[in-house]
């Protein structure tokens, strides 16, 4: 049975990871964490989907314990290494987001850039991720996660989107069909892995409509949910969500 393809993409592209247009936001992302936490430095934080520890790293770098994981041990492999030039004892864990063996551990959790959450082959796989989470957090918590808003490529056609990102340096997209049925995009993933080997792979991501994401996370005990446009690098609660944003930013609290 071939790998489902983001276990592909990922198995041996760590360094190529970090050269992608969307990992270059790191700092004012994580101002925005720090911000929805009020700074509060006895959180634990998990980091879902942890991918090279940009984030896991940042905010231990400001005084946070933050637990990062991730399905990919190319990109856990990677996140130890940045770690431990600088020192930082982050534990980073293969886990698969789907059965997360945390109970009530953490103060909060993030989940961004798609950190699993809309990379699964079904709408429960998905969910499944969202409940492990959930299942992870304290009574009293907070989980900051993005993903992609299908107000986008109902508007817009999505290989306009990709057109802006390509470079020889990192991944390319072609959109092969958008299902307005499913809100799924069925595209093909070109990219050189960290070898210099180059690979053509089917991808499948889910787009969620804002209502969605609401009604998934009320279901799963938060009782308070807000959605923000998603800008690389400045999060930002002024940022109200439109078609024009590619992902959405939920905040949902418990407690």
């Amino acid at each position: 049975m071939a790998k489902p393809w983001y276990v592909q993409l990922f198995e041996n592209y760590g360094e190529k990871y970090d050269q992608e247009v969307f990992t270059q936001g790191t700092l004012g992302e994580c101002d925005f964490i720090e911000a929805e936490l009020n700074q509060n430095k006895d959180f634990k934080i998990l980091d879902v989907g942890c991918g090279t520890g940009r984030h896991a790293i940042e905010l231990t770098r400001r005084g946070y314990q933050v637990t990062g994981i991730d399905f990919s041990e190319a990109q856990l492999r990677r996140a130890r290494v940045k770690a431990d030039q600088e020192n930082l004892a982050i534990r980073f864990l293969k886990h698969d987001a789907r059965n997360l063996p945390f109970k009530g551990e953490f103060d909060a959790a993030i989940m961004l850039c798609e950190g699993g959450f809309s990379l699964m082959e079904t709408d429960e796989m998905n969910y499944e991720i969202l409940k492990n989470v959930a299942g992870s957090l304290k009574r009293e918590a907070v989980f900051i996660l993005t993903t992609l808003n299908a107000l986008y490529p109902l508007s817009h056609p999505l290989n306009e989107f990709y057109e802006g990102l390509k470079s020889e340096e990192i991944a390319s997209y072609d959109s092969q069909n958008f299902d307005v049925m499913t809100l799924r995009d069925f595209n093909l993933v070109s990219f050189t892995d960290d070898d210099g080997v180059k690979h053509q792979i089917q991808s499948n991501e889910r787009y969620y409509m804002p209502s969605e994401m609401t009604w998934y996370l009320r279901s799963l005990g938060f009782d308070r949910v807000e959605i923000f446009g998603a800008k690389i690098g400045a999060y930002s609660r002024a940022d109200r969500l439109s078609k024009e944003d590619f992902e959405m930013l939920v905040v949902a609290r418990r407690g």
